[in-house]
């Protein structure tokens, strides 16, 4: 289904967040020190995933409401992905489980989510979802290129 004007941005965000969840799974193929990977990983999570999350709640996730069992699956993954990023007692283990949560949680927001949205939102949701989707170019860091 091709995506509406309004959900683009949001889209080309979980694009980057898929990248995220290749990099992390190439480093962990090829040995790379976890401290490298969490260095990156926190970047990426207060750059760009916390705004995303935060745009998401504000304007995409009224369209259906809080109770909605779709909202409160995407809810319950906002959460538990944070938790995640979030975890230090265990990071080698938390990353490989944003890898695979982050992804599965995209794949759900694209296919499912996403495309209820735009069959059922307003005109004038689509202007709010629109106005609070930031979709400013993507500026990577590299300053650690550990995935190469």
């Amino acid at each position: 289904m091709k995506r509406i004007a309004s959900l683009q941005p949001l889209s080309r965000h979980h694009h980057h967040a898929l990248v995220l969840c290749w990099k992390i799974k190439k480093a962990f193929y090829t040995g790379v020190e976890v401290s490298r990977i969490k260095r990156y990983t926190d970047w990426f999570y207060h750059e760009h995933l916390v705004p995303h999350f935060d745009s998401e709640e504000r304007s995409v996730f009224p369209v259906l409401g809080n109770e909605h069992p779709l909202i409160q699956q995407a809810l319950a993954e906002h959460v538990q992905i944070s938790n995640l990023f979030c975890d230090t007692t265990d990071p080698k283990n938390s990353l490989q489980q944003v890898a695979i949560d982050l992804e599965k949680h995209i794949r759900f927001e694209e296919r499912v989510l996403f495309n209820h949205i735009q069959d059922v939102a307003t005109p004038e949701q689509l202007v709010e979802i629109e106005r609070c989707s930031s979709d400013e170019f993507f500026v990577d860091d590299f300053s650690d290129v550990f995935w190469k």
